[in-house]
């Protein structure tokens, strides 16, 4: 199950996007925005965060117009391994290297169909394990220790 959130700079492209999902049969839930109208970023990207951390979804994807507000915003949260992606293969390096589970899109950036192939790259990819996780482990330590 995917976690989806967009403020009014990324709805339209989530919306794209859920019609990718519901073409190819991926199980998503949307969090919202649910329309164009001037709102803050945080609200979603705490909902995605939140929903993955209660296990309620297994991962996420948030848009906004640069991404980087809510990448900083998803970070914030233990556990939450959140990547700005603007292309298919750091996409699937973030996967692979990082085991990233919340995708964060530019929705300035990319057209629609970069952003499918993106996304699609991102939830085809697999995680390496072996050093990587030890990385992840260090992440956890991280967060254990300095987030208070």
């Amino acid at each position: 199950m995917i976690a989806l959130g967009a403020d009014h700079g990324g709805y339209k492209v989530k919306e794209e996007l859920k019609k990718y999902f519901e073409e190819n049969d991926i199980e998503y839930v949307d969090y919202g925005t649910y329309n164009e109208e001037r709102t803050d970023y945080p609200i979603y990207a705490e909902k995605v965060a939140k929903a993955i951390q209660n296990k309620e979804c297994d991962s996420g994807v948030l848009f906004c117009k640069s991404g980087a507000g809510m990448t900083v915003v998803a970070n914030k949260f233990k556990g939450i391994r959140a990547a700005l992606c603007f292309n298919e293969e750091v996409a699937r390096m973030s996967k692979a290297d990082d085991d990233i589970n919340v995708l964060v899109i530019p929705a300035e950036c990319m057209t629609a169909s970069k952003i499918v192939a993106t996304v699609r790259a991102w939830i085809a990819g697999e995680f390496k394990g072996g050093r990587y996780k030890d990385r992840l482990q260090m992440i956890e330590n991280i967060e254990k220790n300095e987030m208070k």
